[in-house]
């Protein structure tokens, strides 16, 4: 990794990766070469250019099936982001799988992705929603058992959680639920581009990401499925691209997965650029990342504990997300001081608003570290923290 791929950082800390990632020059490039030179449709032209994009395409889907160990192409969708691919598998999917009094299982450190879509489908079939308790705000698998009813028939939550930093554990939590026929649906937009995942090795029946915490573009991400499911799963936006033929009397044949969820003309840019983003993490290597991160983690902790008045809501979890704030200021009014500064954090509840019920507190600051911060980075913002004038200088 090469810090002159990443022009924001010549001028900024940036410690907001949480929210989204920096994007090498390597990403701009691409999708520029997409536009400016073979800028034809996917999966709709005879002629060269389109047979580009096409293989381009089809090879982002590649990358992705080896990058998260799926079994098969077909198993990649490409989607807008997290967002969407929750919102294709909680309609498309479970709206046909569920029934009334069914159980949905979640926890309150749930992002609002992952929490309102099983609202509105609770209200339209009925459904339960119950919440796993949180120990220490982290998941425990018997927290999980002990919540799991005779009613329980799917756990939706993330990997690593955007506000505490927890890193649940899935492979053990997957394999209990699948004791009781329960399936489990993964959010991944924390995890999947801070550490190695197998989807076959933890069994993941449901996995949804985005490309822009990663590296790659906005507007783009992937919703993993097993096979079998995703066979009975249900668009829920229909037209061009997703369908073999249609007559005037309704008859209509719609195409296998994956473009069977791929209606319309996609993010081509967005899925291409992807695809170079995940060659970029290749190159470094993920055990290299989370390991790297783990001992940055370890060093900000440290040195914040430093600071006055601090409050450190997370100390312990494993992933480079440090939720804190400092007695007597306002999470939103820190993170406006440090911006003075240069430096980029995030503040406020993180699209989490129910983790109140467990923190206690409903806006806090939050650093989130990526491969490309340095001790330097940590060592600037304690300096900056612990100026003896931060009050008067924040009024």
């Amino acid at each position: 990794m090469n810090h002159d791929d990443f022009n924001v950082l010549n001028n900024y800390v940036y410690l907001d990766n949480g929210a989204t990632s920096l994007k090498p020059k390597i990403i701009s490039e691409t999708i520029s070469d997409y536009y400016n030179n073979y800028s034809a449709n996917a999966h709709r032209g005879d002629y060269d250019l389109s047979l580009k994009v096409d293989s381009k395409y089809e090879n982002s889907r590649k990358l992705v099936q080896e990058f998260i160990h799926a079994k098969k192409t077909n198993e990649i969708i490409f989607t807008s982001g997290a967002t969407d691919s929750l919102n294709k598998i909680i309609f498309g999917f479970f709206k046909n799988y569920l029934k009334e009094n069914d159980e949905v299982l979640l926890t309150k450190s749930e992002h609002a992705s992952n929490i309102l879509p099983w609202f509105e489908l609770a209200n339209e079939l009925n459904l339960k929603i119950n919440y796993i308790p949180l120990d220490n705000l982290e998941v425990t698998l018997e927290n999980v058992k002990k919540s799991i009813t005779n009613n329980t028939k799917v756990i939706s939550i993330a990997h690593v959680t955007n506000v505490v930093g927890d890193i649940r554990p899935i492979k053990e939590i997957i394999d209990y639920a699948h004791s009781k026929n329960i399936l489990v649906v993964v959010d991944g937009a924390q995890s999947v581009a801070h550490m190695k995942i197998d989807v076959q090795k933890l069994d993941i029946d449901f996995l949804v990401f985005s490309g822009h915490k990663m590296l790659g573009p906005t507007g783009v991400g992937v919703l993993y499925g097993k096979e079998n499911l995703l066979n009975n799963m249900h668009p829920i936006i229909f037209g061009g691209g997703m369908n073999a033929s249609f007559q005037f009397d309704g008859t209509r044949i719609y195409n296998d997965i994956p473009t069977l969820f791929e209606a319309g003309t996609p993010n081509i840019a967005g899925v291409i650029g992807l695809g170079e983003a995940i060659k970029y993490l290749n190159k470094i290597g993920m055990d290299n990342i989370q390991k790297y991160e783990n001992e940055l983690k370890e060093y900000a902790i440290d040195k914040l504990k430093t600071v006055k008045d601090i409050i450190i809501y997370n100390e312990f979890t494993k992933s480079g997300i440090i939720t804190f704030n400092i007695k007597g200021i306002f999470a939103q009014d820190l993170a406006i001081y440090l911006n003075k500064y240069n430096i980029c954090i995030r503040a406020g509840n993180h699209c989490a608003k129910i983790l109140q019920d467990e923190i206690k507190i409903k806006n806090t600051c939050r650093v989130s570290l990526y491969f490309y911060n340095t001790k330097e980075d940590i060592d600037y913002l304690v300096k900056v923290l612990s100026n003896p004038n931060i009050k008067e200088e924040i009024i």
